[in-house]
């Protein structure tokens, strides 16, 4: 009974986390469809955006003292641009000299990166080492109180803007010239580059396309959980490539369900489990798909041609 009643408000707990997670676990799975590489720096562009995110709210809020979701948008946008230039950087300086080369050297590249981007954020005039308040940007309201169920401004605004997100990248992807050039690539890299494709671009706008998404979760897990600190990317990092690989790397939808999934899951964990095993059953979770369904939700088996 006990377990009825609460299910309504763990189920939106974990719907607003996964939903996060779906955002960071789509650029693992565009980098790996275009590339067929983890880009494991993915976690420590999050980190980034929640503290340019940060850094942006008290110069843009004032901006907008009648108006804060105008001005979260503006905060959001700005930690998007920023990280998709860094995306594109990170792609173009370590990854691209090394595209002819095993993937193995890429994997051992992107965790390079990681850890560059975790040890130089700790650097004192950069981010510093000491965890710090993230600022508020919307007033915390009960909009919705039953007693049973209480749902907060921060929940609604992650939910909606992770929707707005994620129907975005759905019309890149599937109705603009770019967006068929990637799904493109991702099918035949070989005969795209004969029909005319500029690989490099559309790679580089890959990487810019996730890194953005990956800004604004960071963004809107830092409204959700306010404090931020260089080394925050590693776990949602992590758990978004468990979603990743979950739906099947590689699939769009299967990234939103992995997430969606992810999220849900750690959250019954916690609420009617122990938090002591929350991150056990959800890297437990990866190990049980790749023994049994390597391929994952909506992946493809492929077969190996000698």
């Amino acid at each position: 009974m006990e377990f009825l009643r609460e299910l309504p408000q763990q189920l939106i707990n974990g719907i607003s986390l996964g939903s996060i997670y779906a955002l960071i676990a789509l650029g693992y799975t565009m980098v790996y469809g275009v590339l067929r590489f983890i880009n494991f720096a993915h976690g420590d562009v999050f980190m980034v955006g929640a503290y340019i995110g940060c850094l942006c709210i008290p110069l843009i809020m004032p901006m907008f003292p009648n108006e804060p979701v105008i001005g979260g948008l503006f905060v959001i946008l700005t930690a998007m641009m920023a990280c998709a230039g860094l995306g594109v950087v990170i792609e173009r300086l370590a990854y691209r000299p090394l595209r002819s080369r095993p993937n193995l050297t890429m994997l051992i590249t992107a965790i390079g990166v990681s850890l560059f981007l975790e040890y130089t954020g700790q650097l004192p005039f950069i981010f510093g080492p000491t965890p710090r308040s993230f600022p508020m940007m919307v007033e915390y309201k009960n909009v919705i109180r039953l007693p049973d169920l209480v749902v907060s401004t921060n929940q609604i605004l992650v939910l909606a803007g992770s929707l707005v997100l994620m129907a975005g990248l759905r019309f890149i992807v599937n109705h603009t010239r770019i967006g068929t050039a990637m799904r493109a690539l991702a099918m035949n890299k070989t005969a795209a580059s004969l029909m005319g494709v500029n690989l490099d671009k559309v790679i580089s706008f890959t990487f810019a396309l996730g890194s953005a998404l990956a800004a604004a979760a960071g963004v809107m897990y830092a409204t959700m959980y306010p404090k931020i600190d260089p080394l925050m990317g590693i776990l949602p990092g992590l758990k978004a490539f468990v979603a990743a690989v979950l739906g099947g790397i590689g699939s769009i939808p299967g990234a939103l369900v992995g997430g969606l999934i992810i999220g849900i899951v750690e959250t019954f964990t916690t609420a009617f489990l122990s938090s002591t095993y929350r991150d056990a059953i959800v890297f437990g979770i990866l190990i049980v798909i790749l023994i049994f369904k390597p391929s994952g939700i909506f992946g493809k088996r492929a077969s190996e041609k000698v």
